[in-house]
């Protein structure tokens, strides 16, 4: 029988590497997590309970870094990983479904440092979850776990073939649908109202393509002053989800 919602994409091909405390202690602490290898110093697992079956290296900071890439902060720890089994956009609106958590739908973001922070912030204000495409969007990775500061562990992601589908989806599990763009006339905070909500943001620079703002229900903007043109999309994020967590 098939399952019922939005199919998934398959899940990225090749195992990502972890690098940093905060990363690699949130994937050994995810069951739903399968951690491969484990690189470190012997300092740094000195405080650490790693399962039997996951083979260690101990190595040096040199040899670390060469397995990261150039100058990234890996604490003395690094992990190969395999990816998170796939998620049923279907299964996650029916988790969130007697509940008002905000959901974030991302438009070809492609900066793994800008999802990460994403992440991120979705977990520091409770959202359901983060939808993208799966084309237009950045494997799990290093960077990404590095920048969500372990979030990428705790925040369901869901990868959806057609994004126009997936709001549609998202509309009828009663989702106000509510794009975020410099060009429209009325705030966020005057077009969240009160219902579950769905944030909705482009892609750095471009912003959202005319076929994603047509599934919204709202366009809005953040009231930013003129003498800034736009924000970063991760800030975006992180202001919209402040907003909808503490309205009235």
């Amino acid at each position: 029988m098939a399952r019922k919602g939005h199919r998934p994409s398959k899940a990225p091909i090749g195992r990502p590497r972890f690098w940093g405390r905060h990363a690699v202690t949130a994937a050994l602490a995810n069951p739903e997590r399968t951690v491969r290898k484990l690189w470190a110093t012997r300092e740094a697992l000195a405080s650490l309970d790693i399962p039997p079956v996951i083979p260690i290296t101990f190595a040096d900071v040199t040899d670390l870094a060469r397995l990261v890439p150039s100058d990234a902060p890996h604490q003395g720890l690094v992990a190969e990983v395999d990816p998170l089994e796939d998620i049923w956009l279907g299964d996650l609106l029916e988790q969130g479904r007697d509940d008002r958590r905000p959901l974030v739908v991302l438009d070809q973001v492609t900066d793994p440092h800008n999802v990460g922070a994403i992440l991120r912030s979705a977990a520091a204000f409770d959202a359901l979850g983060i939808i993208t495409p799966d084309r237009h969007a950045p494997p799990e990775s290093g960077t990404i776990a590095r920048s969500a500061s372990g979030a990428l562990e705790i925040v369901p992601w869901v990868r959806v073939v057609n994004l126009a589908r997936a709001l549609e989806e998202i509309a009828e599990a009663g989702f106000w649908r509510v794009g975020l763009t410099g060009e429209a006339t009325q705030t966020l905070a005057e077009a969240i109202g009160q219902q579950r909500v769905a944030l909705v943001l482009g892609a750095e620079g471009e912003g959202m393509r005319q076929n994603t703002a047509a599934h919204c229900d709202e366009l809005a903007r953040l009231p930013i002053s003129p003498k800034v043109e736009s924000l970063n999309v991760s800030n975006a994020a992180a202001i919209a989800l402040y907003a909808v967590t503490t309205r009235g």
